[in-house]
């Protein structure tokens, strides 16, 4: 059982920023990742959509007999979690905005950059609710945004960077200390979004969280493979599985 693979879905690219914070904190683990890049991105699908195409993805992942399942998506998330963990028999570590150390960490408001769809499902309304959050986060549901980082991410793009000049300029002199990325696509340009808003701001996501909730399952769940195992094996795979795709996860993933 500790040799079998975690599992990891994604709606494409996104999830390999949380897959690689794994791999940093635990290489003696093996991974399995899937990313469903032939119909990225989610944020501005219906919840109805967005909840067959992830469980159409996990099935493949629960196929290849994981041990444990990460929903490297908010937007997955917050539309399948609560229901896959009535039918799975393994553990489910799902994504959550970095709300809670973004509000300990300034003093200001906070804005919370996201899909359409994780800002309006009941998931995150629910946790801005549990931390009395809703007088300092200002959401931003950001139109396209994990589209564009989808197929441009490899490349400097002047429309991205006009787009998120754009995005962010309503926002500047507000008050804004803290921005949360509650998107996993958009860590790949944290520091774009940091030049684009242009003061002095702290960037947040919730990768390091996830991946340290992981671990902690593993060891209460005695699944965690020793950390003298030796390093262990990583598979991409992507559910558009042509060369410009797996050249974008090979290169994001290992650099190359």
């Amino acid at each position: 059982m500790i040799n079998k693979s975690i599992g990891f879905f994604d709606s494409g690219v996104g999830g390999l920023s949380v897959l690689k914070e794994a791999c940093a904190l635990m290489p003696e683990e093996n991974y399995i990742y899937y990313g469903d890049s032939a119909n990225a991105p989610y944020g501005e699908k219906s919840r109805e959509e967005i909840f067959e195409l992830t469980m159409r993805g996990i099935g493949y992942l629960m196929s290849n007999d994981i041990k444990a399942l990460v929903i490297a998506c908010n937007t997955a998330t917050s539309a399948v979690i609560d229901e896959l963990r009535k039918e799975v028999d393994i553990p489910v570590i799902g994504m959550e905005p970095a709300i809670k150390p973004a509000l300990a960490a300034v003093e200001g408001k906070v804005l919370m950059m996201a899909t359409p769809a994780t800002i309006r499902l009941e998931r995150y309304n629910n946790l801005l609710e549990r931390f009395n959050a809703r007088e300092r986060v200002v959401n931003l549901a950001c139109n396209k945004l994990a589209g564009m980082i989808e197929h441009n991410v490899l490349s400097h793009s002047n429309e991205l960077e006009d787009y998120l000049a754009g995005l962010l300029a309503p926002y500047k002199n507000t008050g804004i200390q803290g921005i949360v990325l509650g998107c996993t696509h958009y860590v790949f340009i944290k520091e774009d979004i940091k030049e684009a808003f242009g003061e002095d701001v702290l960037i947040f996501d919730g990768n390091r969280g996830t991946v340290n909730r992981l671990k902690s399952v593993l060891e209460e769940k005695g699944i965690k493979r020793p950390s003298d195992a030796g390093k262990g094996a990583v598979i991409l795979n992507s559910s558009s599985d042509d060369q410009f795709s797996m050249k974008t996860y090979s290169k994001l993933f290992y650099g190359k």
